[in-house]
């Protein structure tokens, strides 16, 4: 497989950005940091990275087409997006329930279970992509990016964690973990394909 031609179709990146941003977003609303009108805008930008995370989920695919490995990547791009729209709505519905409808308590167990239940399918995906792909290389760069991933939830939790200790920064919910830990596979995709080029280009 040529590795070039991966590159400019991996999803992996602009998946991770789609899940942090609005994620984030969602987070400054419920937190009261930013009004209706505000958060409304801003989600132009998670819906502008989803039609570039599916568009590039296509290309990806449409160059490997007849391999084992394109069978696997295609799994793993559909079940990326419908885990992430899912836990995107079922974030979005809980916490606009939770504040605006003052459930019971079996609701909200619920309501509690709507994003829960996506970031278990994400997991699930991930792993399930790692075990069937049979190209080497992507293997190897859905694991390195996914340690990319877990080291920045590590170092910012445990960050955050002590400051919090020490009452220096607010309470942050534990459910951040998920955007950050998408943001830093974002990153650590781009890492890599900024090492590829930077090596192509050495070698031409």
């Amino acid at each position: 497989m040529n590795r070039a031609a991966t590159q400019s179709g991996r999803p992996g990146l602009w998946g991770g950005l789609m899940i942090g941003t609005a994620a984030a977003i969602l987070g400054l609303k419920s937190a009261g940091a930013i009004n209706s009108t505000t958060s409304l805008l801003l989600a132009l930008v998670p819906l502008a990275l989803m039609f570039v995370f599916v568009r590039s989920s296509m290309r990806a695919r449409s160059g490997t087409c007849s391999s084992n490995a394109s069978r696997a990547a295609k799994r793993y791009t559909l079940g990326i997006l419908a885990t992430s729209i899912a836990y995107m709505l079922g974030l979005g519905i809980a916490i606009w329930t939770w504040r605006n409808l003052d459930p019971s308590v079996g609701l909200t167990w619920f309501l509690a279970m709507l994003p829960i239940v996506p970031i278990f399918g994400m997991i699930y995906v991930m792993g399930r992509y790692i075990v069937e792909e049979q190209d080497e290389y992507q293997r190897h760069r859905a694991i390195m990016a996914s340690l990319v991933g877990l080291g920045f939830v590590l170092a910012i939790g445990s960050f955050w964690g002590f400051l919090e200790t020490f009452e220096l920064v607010p309470h942050v919910p534990g459910w951040w973990s998920v955007p950050i830990w998408a943001v830093g596979m974002g990153v650590g995709q781009a890492m890599q394909s900024m090492g590829l080029r930077g090596g192509q280009s050495d070698e031409e």
